[in-house]
């Protein structure tokens, strides 16, 4: 394996120039190659080692949903694209039963593999991903062991970009290289990273983060059987549809939020108990409908208006897909602007309920929607709540929304994200 002196002299010498211009694209491949030797050299002064560490680079990215809010969760249909912000670590095996991860801003993780169980305490820390995935793949038979990391992430925290599923798909890449002989594949890599999310971390998330992270490109995803989604690559080239992809920081958080995010899956799955089934993939829309006056008086009318953008949604996002496939970028718009509207007339995922006076995404949306003035399209972005918004502005009119986003929300808050063709990966060794 080769050494970190030599790993350190080829990001210097420009020999790692070529995987990281595939990654962050020629353009910021100045910054990347700094960024990048950054980390590694700071894994010298943080976990002293020498010139013979057996140190790679890895990168995953951060997600962008575009279609299929809420649906993984009921094995439906989602459309979603890595995008060019990352979770980059430098690591290297430690020959202990130890996984010690230092990530820039915090304090070090240590976590002891010889103990796979969950803890309860580790709920909602990045200690409970990394456990978390390491237990999943020593069930599957995976001889696990200890690692040294570095890691930096430009990828925004409560985003709606996923950051947390960028972290288990960095992990588990991590351990794939070292200890799994580069066996898994980027399917199942995600299916650890939600096995994580879902058990020790304590957040009842579907697939499509982990997947849009691990696959990498733009995917459109059936999760009709969740132990092999169907992943179709989605062969459209944003880059030439005359519009910017945005991300807008509205400047709320997801913090105490997890309660309002578990519900929309719980509702979705009484109105599926109602037919004797766990998910509404398994439920026809024509029976739901049908049953409607009995769901509504066993439910209640929220978990209904949930249940139809379910359906909804399911087949927006496969049409989506389809939309671009032909190369139709106007019935996409069109789509991601019904898309928006479900959710927030029938998701009801744009504000906390306990909190009616913190409508942050829904002002945005009503200030970015003034700002399109019918051209475009823009969605609440992710689970919903808080966070982000989704916008694909023209290019004429981009100057003008980014600046009339950042008057109300401050400077930097709308970004500029292009789709990213790699999904996690190994980038240099």
């Amino acid at each position: 394996m080769p050494q970190y002196c030599e790993l350190l002299r080829r990001l210097r010498d420009g020999g790692c120039d070529a995987a990281l211009a595939a990654l962050y694209t020629d353009a910021g491949l100045e910054k990347a190659r700094t960024r990048t030797l950054t980390l590694a050299e700071r894994c010298r002064e943080t976990f002293g080692w020498g010139e013979d560490a057996a140190a790679a680079i890895f990168s995953a990215p951060g997600r962008t949903e575009i279609g299929g809010n809420h649906t993984d969760h009921q094995h439906g249909r989602v459309l979603c694209g890595s995008v060019d912000l990352d979770t980059l670590a430098c690591a290297a095996p430690n020959g202990t039963n130890l996984a010690r991860v230092a990530s820039e801003g915090y304090p070090q993780v240590t976590v002891d593999l010889g103990d796979l169980s969950p803890k309860p305490e580790e709920k909602n820390t990045s200690a409970a991903l990394v456990r978390g995935v390491a237990a999943r793949l020593r069930e599957l038979g995976y001889p696990i062991s200890g690692f040294d990391a570095c890691v930096t992430s430009n990828v925004l925290s409560g985003s709606g970009l996923s950051s947390s599923a960028a972290y288990e798909v960095l992990v588990g890449n991590i351990f794939n290289h070292f200890f799994c002989g580069g066996e898994l594949d980027a399917v199942a890599i995600a299916k650890a990273g939600q096995y994580a999310e879902n058990v020790y971390f304590g957040k009842p998330c579907g697939l499509m983060d982990q997947m849009g992270s691990s696959v990498g490109g733009c995917v459109a995803i059936d999760f009709a059987d969740p132990a092999e989604p169907a992943v179709e690559r989605v062969g459209y080239d944003f880059s030439r549809c005359g519009h910017a992809m945005c991300i807008v920081d509205t400047g709320s958080c997801h913090a105490d939020l997890t309660d309002d995010y578990a519900a929309i899956p719980a509702e979705m799955g009484a109105v599926a108990a109602c037919f004797g089934m766990r998910t509404l993939r398994e439920v026809t829309e024509e029976r739901f409908l049908t049953a409607l006056p009995t769901v509504r008086a066993a439910c209640g009318d929220r978990a209904v208006l949930r249940a139809m953008h379910f359906y909804e949604e399911d087949r927006r996002a496969a049409e989506e897909a389809q939309a671009l496939a032909r190369g139709d970028f106007g019935d996409f718009l069109r789509l991601v602007n019904e898309s928006g509207l479900s959710s927030s007339l029938h998701l009801q995922n744009i504000w906390p309920p306990a909190a009616p006076r913190e409508q942050a995404v829904t002002v945005a949306l009503a200030v970015g929607s003034r700002l399109l003035d019918g051209t475009g399209a823009i969605r609440v972005h992710g689970g919903g709540f808080a966070g982000t918004i989704q916008a694909f502005v023209p290019l004429e009119r981009l100057e003008r929304f980014r600046a009339g986003m950042e008057v109300m929300l401050g400077q930097g808050k709308c970004h500029v994200l292009r789709i990213r063709p790699q999904g996690g990966c190994v980038v240099a060794e």
